[in-house]
């Protein structure tokens, strides 16, 4: 059920263009659908949720990783889902006032992010959270860069994904540490049974700098301000109220086992009080509503991330509580600057002023926010701040079995307290600034009163917040079973408005009054605050960064990117000599029972191998170089063979062919030697090198295949291929069977290769330049060939012409058996294609372009496609009949009347009796895109630089001077 409500937000993300076109604004309410499904079915798990259960759902994923589709919803996951969803369909519910042109990209963007961030919040695999974990990255990135014209919207959005991302790469060396050492990636295997020492202590605390950079504590708080260029909806759902909330998740989720490792409470504390003053501090200088609120966020986040990772008893349930209450009364003043900006045109607090008489209703949500935010009672920010400077107190009082010494816990209460005045103060400077009264120079009016949905979200926000209020013994229970996983603490109050006269509340009545005066002198505030020093803030240090990585990726690419092939391929061959060869030479043991050859025709196959490619170094004609190099290509099919591998002997040698014709091809447009200059000091190093990878390469092989400890991984192929791949040919059955996903990935690369090629050599398009050809096509009669007799008579040869008029059917009908047969003889789609794919070789060499496009008169293009589309197919028709994706089929035939026939020699039923097996149809594939792949080559390589040729397009060298030209060549450039 999970894993299909999360794959609806996608879906309605991917479909959100049809929704936008087809009913405009009215569009959000639909993909709002999907975030009230998932809130109603939340709460259809509470009476289990709360009794301690959890609901679990869990889908194969990748079996041989340990790594699977699981989630799990228990207590925290659950009230993080419900403010996932439940705000997430206000806000799309708001979007649809909000936005007057419905942009399609931020309906799919928001309702994307929903899911992803539903996913986050119950995956239980933490591979899948690292997926999810990503996702909600990208998604913000995109948001907050909506508007990719303004300058401000790409820096911000920049920002938050090179912050956010490296954090998360931190959290990803620890999720793999802790599958490493745990076996598991399950987050509830691992709590249940957490490892100690210090490597899990690394993994805890890298996941920890996860989840601060996620949530913006300092020092990567600065991120989350920047990000308000988003539109004010994507700000209060992102950045507010969900996606910020990520790394408190995670830090709650590890806290009840990792709180007592080294240095995490003692980050936590500092960072989070830290966080809580500077952002408070900074919210107090601004003029901007959505940039107060910003600063606010970050200030509260510092301190509930504080709260929910101390590890007691008390201060996880505050934790919780302070989570649930910012969440609501955050989500709630976010959208009320957004209907004062869509009302007004502006959210300066010094030109607004006078609408809480124009907007009554609106004033008094917000005004109930804003004191729940300041902690006001009888709010639920006042009865989770007094659970939190209880749990406090408590900590500052005997450690409460954190260990804590007296002395920083106090000064930890004390910074609490002077962050509450500082809320307090923003609380009251946003409600004023936004509502309040005032004479202004220069003021707004209200274009317009917004409509009734406009100010529901709002509305229904605000009066939770009030309502929770009063719902403290409800709460204190619902939050039990998350409170009773703390490792240490005396049992929390419950939540409730009044516990009597206790220190907690002296403090909330010293934080409020403090920040009443904090706003009564404004004035003076502000003074004080212009005569601070000005510090390199941690934005700074960031724009400083990101310049000195810049420098030092144009100083590096200047150096190594040089455009020469060769200083690149020495390059990373070094690296490899320096590196493996290394290794070997500081083995102690090398092996003593290495076979050096199994029969005398290896090593001679070897030798000429090993002359061949010796001989390269002082060869000059470029023609000659790819024969010799083919010579080597041709050595290494004949190890094969010889090795008891036909198979992959006659792949090799047709590869080989291939690539031999299609240098051939390349090479008649470059000069004829490579050069007439003698040989270069550095040539003499390139030799150097070559000698040492080679070595390296040999000692590799010699150690690896002499250092086996394990079986091998093909015991048991040879059975496992008929019994389930129903083919005798093991290697075939691996492609189209086994390991078809990766066959599918290389056809992939194929088709991406063959349309480069295309478009590097085509200036028109592939269709256009076929049907050029094609119209100009001599078809006259009694000729070998049909288009032989466009060519040049001096270029023609009657022996090359009736030999490929032959040889084209028989290499046709050979492909063709390959593809057949390859299942359980030598061949299959990829060696059929290639046999089929040189016959249209043979036919272009044989009487040009025009020929080629006799012998396929189709786009190559069209062929890539079929040919792709029936591999994805051919895995996918399985899965839609209840099978497995690329499950095969043993299909027998017999067909009456041939399934016996007699002969002089005896009885034959080889034609009546058809043993087919459907993962032939994915090998079809195979061989349309191989096939699609070489007539593309050969149409580009081939018949399109002739046509370029004839056209006269193709580029031609400028010589430094005329006068060494022929007189007709001077006046043809001329």
């Amino acid at each position: 059920m999970l894993l299909s409500l999360i794959a609806l937000h996608f879906v309605l993300g991917m479909t959100a263009p049809v929704w936008t076109r087809l009913l405009g604004r009215n569009a959000f309410l639909v993909v709002a659908i999907a975030p009230a499904i998932g809130f109603g079915w939340l709460l259809t798990l509470s009476p289990a949720v709360t009794g301690g259960s959890a609901f679990v759902e869990s889908t194969r994923w990748i079996p041989a990783l340990s790594v699977s589709l699981t989630f799990h919803v228990g207590l925290l996951q659950w009230l993080l889902s419900l403010l996932v969803t439940g705000i997430g369909a206000i806000v799309l519910f708001y979007c649809r006032w909000y936005f007057t042109n419905p942009p399609s990209r931020t309906l799919g963007l928001l309702v994307a992010f929903a899911g992803a961030m539903l996913g986050l919040v119950t995956a239980d695999d933490l591979v899948l959270l690292y997926v999810f974990w990503e996702l909600t990255t990208v998604f913000s990135y995109l948001m907050i860069g909506h508007d990719s014209s303004r300058r401000a919207n790409r820096a911000a959005a920049t920002t938050a994904l090179i912050v956010t991302t490296t954090g998360g790469l931190a959290m990803l060396v620890g999720i793999v540490t802790f599958g490493v050492l745990t076996g598991s990636f399950r987050l509830q295997a691992i709590l249940a049974a957490a490892p100690e020492g210090i490597a899990p202590t690394a993994a805890a605390l890298l996941m920890l700098v996860g989840a601060l950079s996620k949530s913006a504590l300092a020092p990567f708080h600065f991120w989350l301000p920047g990000a308000m260029a988003a539109p004010t909806p994507v700000s209060a759902y992102l950045h507010a109220a969900t996606m910020v909330k990520a790394g408190v998740y995670l830090v709650a989720a590890l806290a009840p086992v990792f709180s007592n490792v080294p240095l995490w409470r003692e980050v936590l504390t500092i960072l989070g009080a830290l966080t809580m003053i500077l952002g408070g501090w900074r919210s107090l200088r601004q003029s901007d509503l959505k940039l107060l609120l910003a600063y606010g966020t970050v200030s509260q986040l510092g301190f509930i991330t504080m709260l929910v990772g101390l590890g007691t008893k008390a201060a996880g349930q505050a934790g919780l509580a302070m989570l649930l209450a910012h969440g609501l009364f955050k989500a709630t003043l976010f959208l009320t600057v957004g209907v004062i900006d869509h009302a007004t045109g502006t959210r300066d607090i010094t030109k607004l002023t006078g609408l809480g008489r124009r907007m009554p209703v609106l004033a008094v949500a917000a005004g109930l926010a804003a004191a729940s935010m300041a902690g006001l009672p009888p709010l639920f920010g006042f009865v989770a701040k007094e659970a939190a400077l209880d749990a406090l107190v408590k900590i500052g009082s005997g450690g409460d079995g954190t260990g804590v010494l007296p002395a920083p816990a106090f000064l930890l209460v004390g910074a609490v307290v002077a962050g509450s005045m500082l809320t307090a103060a923003y609380s009251l400077r946003f409600w004023w600034g936004a509502f309040g009264a005032r004479r202004r120079p220069v003021s707004v009016e209200v274009k317009h009163v917004p409509a009734a949905g406009f100010i529901a979200g709002p509305v229904v926000l605000g009066l939770a917040g009030l309502v929770l209020g009063f719902s403290g013994g409800p709460l204190t229970d619902l939050l039990a079973s998350y409170t009773r996983t703390m490792p240490v603490g005396s049992e929390p109050h419950s939540l409730a408005l009044w516990h009597g006269f206790t220190t907690p509340l002296l403090l909330s009545a010293l934080a409020i009054g403090g920040g009443v005066v904090l706003f009564w002198q404004r004035d003076t505030v502000a003074r004080v605050q212009a005569t601070f020093p000005q510090v390199p803030a941690a934005n700074d240090f960031y724009r400083w960064s990101m310049r000195l990585l810049d420098v030092v990726a144009v100083e590096v690419t200047a150096r190594v990117q040089r455009g020469s092939l060769a200083s690149y391929l020495s390059t990373i061959l070094t690296v490899f000599v320096v590196a493996v060869g290394g290794t070997l030479m500081l083995m102690p043991v090398w092996p003593q029972n290495a076979v050096w050859f199994d029969n005398p025709a290896q090593v001679a196959v070897g030798l000429v191998t090993a002359i061949a490619a010796a001989s390269l170094i002082a060869v000059r004609g470029r023609v000659r170089a790819i024969i010799t190099v083919g010579v080597t290509g041709y050595g290494t099919a004949l190890l094969f063979l010889v090795h008891g591998a036909p198979d992959l002997a006659l792949t090799q040698v047709l590869i080989e062919t291939a690539s031999l014709l299609v240098f051939l091809l390349v090479l008649r447009t470059l000069p004829k030697y490579f050069t007439d200059r003698p040989l270069h000091s550095s040539r003499w190093v390139r030799m150097l090198l070559a000698v040492a990878v080679g070595a390296t390469v040999s000692a590799s092989v010699l150690v690896a295949t002499a250092s086996r400890t394990a079986q091998r991984a093909s015991a048991g192929l040879e059975t496992a291929a008929y019994e389930f791949g129903y083919g005798k040919n093991i290697v075939n059955v691996i492609l189209v069977d086994t390991r078809a996903w990766d066959t599918l990935g290389e056809i992939s690369v194929l088709v991406v290769a063959a349309t480069g090629v295309a478009s590097l050599i085509f200036l028109r398009s592939r269709v256009q330049q076929r049907r050029t050809r094609k119209i100009a096509a001599n078809t006259s009669s009694g000729a070998w060939l049909r288009a032989s007799g466009t060519l040049n008579p001096a270029a023609r040869s009657l022996v090359f012409e009736v030999t490929t008029r032959l040889l084209f059917g028989i290499m046709i009908m050979v492909s063709i058996y390959l593809l057949i047969a390859g299942h359980n003889h030598p061949g299959g789609g990829f060696a059929g294609g290639l046999v089929a794919g040189l016959a249209l070789v043979v036919r272009y060499l044989a009487a040009g372009g025009r020929e080629l496009e006799e012998a396929a008169p189709v786009d190559a293009g069209r062929v890539l496609g079929i040919g792709l589309f029936i591999a994805v197919g051919s895995a996918l028709v399985p899965w839609a009949f209840g099978g497995r994706i690329f499950q095969s089929y043993d299909i027998h035939l017999t067909i009456p009347g041939l399934d016996a026939i007699t002969t002089p020699w005896g009885v034959v039923n080889a034609f009546g009796d058809l043993h087919l097996v459907s993962s032939t149809v994915f090998d079809i594939g195979v061989y349309l895109v191989v096939l699609g792949m070489m007539l593309d080559l050969v149409r580009s390589l081939g018949a399109g630089v002739d046509t370029q040729a004839e056209e006269e397009r193709t580029p031609l060298p400028r010589p430094e001077s005329t006068t060494a030209l022929p007189a007709s060549a001077r006046g043809r450039n001329s």
